[in-house]
Order: C-alpha cells, then sequence, then structure tokens
C-alpha cells in the first residue's frame, strides 16, 4: 500500500495531464466538449479511474465514450512521460453521473417545493372540525352559585365516609332481601 497523501497527489497529476492533452486535442471527430472532473488512483498505484463528463445529447456522449476509449492507448503514455513513477498506471475512462444526478435532485425540489405549495394552500382554507380550541379547560362558576349556600353546612368541610370495599362491603351494607 502507498500514502494516501501520495495516491492524492498521483491522481491530481493524472487528472491535469490529461486535462491538458485534451485541450491540445485528439484527432478523433468524435470527441465531443469532455471534462475531466476526478481520477481515483488504487492503493497501489498500478490503475487510474478517470471520470468526465460530456456536454452534448446522449449520441454525443456515446460518440466521446468511443474516442476516450481509443485514444486510451495514447493517453497512457501521455502519462507515463510526464509522471515520476516506477510503472505507469492503466486508465478507464468512466462516464461521471453528476450532471444527471444534479437534474434528478432539480426535478425532486421542484416536486418537494409544489408540494409543499399545495399542502399551505389547503391549510389556509382549513377549518376546525370541533371546537377551535379542544384542550379542556377548568369550569367557571357562575356568581349566582353563591347565593344558593343557605345551609350552615359547607361542601368542602363535610366528608363522606369511605364505602366498604372487599368482602367487608356485604356485612356492613343492610341487606337487600
Amino acid at each position: 500500500m502507498v500514502d494516501p497523501a501520495r495516491a492524492r497527489k498521483m491522481a491530481d497529476r493524472i487528472k491535469v495531464i490529461v486535462a491538458k492533452r485534451l485541450e491540445r486535442g485528439i484527432r478523433d471527430p468524435r470527441l465531443g466538449f469532455v471534462t475531466i472532473t476526478d481520477v481515483k488512483v488504487t492503493g497501489d498505484l498500478q490503475h487510474a479511474s478517470v471520470f468526465y463528463t460530456v456536454y452534448g445529447s446522449d449520441e454525443e456522449r456515446k460518440d466521446s465514450a468511443a474516442a476516450l476509449k481509443a485514444a486510451t492507448g495514447m493517453m497512457r503514455s501521455e502519462v507515463g512521460k510526464n509522471i515520476t513513477a516506477r510503472l505507469t498506471p492503466s486508465l478507464e475512462f468512466i462516464a461521471d453521473g453528476i450532471p444527471e444526478n444534479a437534474a434528478l435532485i432539480d426535478d425532486l425540489l421542484r416536486e418537494a417545493r409544489e408540494r409543499d405549495t399545495q399542502v399551505g394552500e389547503m391549510a389556509r382554507a382549513a377549518v376546525y372540525a370541533g371546537d377551535e380550541d379542544p384542550y379542556v379547560k377548568p369550569r367557571e362558576y357562575a356568581e349566582d352559585e353563591d347565593d344558593d349556600d343557605e345551609d350552615d353546612t359547607d361542601e368542602d368541610e363535610v366528608q363522606a365516609a369511605p364505602a366498604p370495599t372487599g368482602r367487608h362491603a356485604a356485612a356492613t351494607e343492610p341487606d337487600a332481601r
């Protein structure tokens, strides 16, 4: 295994070399507007995966992929001339899915905004199913209830005897026969 920092530096260097070579041009009319997005190198520096995007239609993407595959040997020799490594890594060109993923994410975000707008409109037009405030509140007593206390006994002061429970309840209650 090689130091990950060294592998990262090698990947960056390969990215620059391949991009410069594409900028200078390849004599293949199938090659479209290609952008190198990333390069990943294996831990033993023997293989490099070059990720690219192509601006254009699906047909132009297919043609550019074929042109890059045909130019892989020439690109590898260019990389071998410009790096200081004992072995030149093999190159593999992989179409990067970033534009398609970005378009998909944009579509999902647009759909989410539309649904949020619909829910907001439904919430503005919504009415409560029951009372506006469904929570139980303490009772409010009318003032005329205070006048009803003509007895000398206060309801708060009178305590009822506890109700009998269990087996002894039948013995203390009068027989209903």
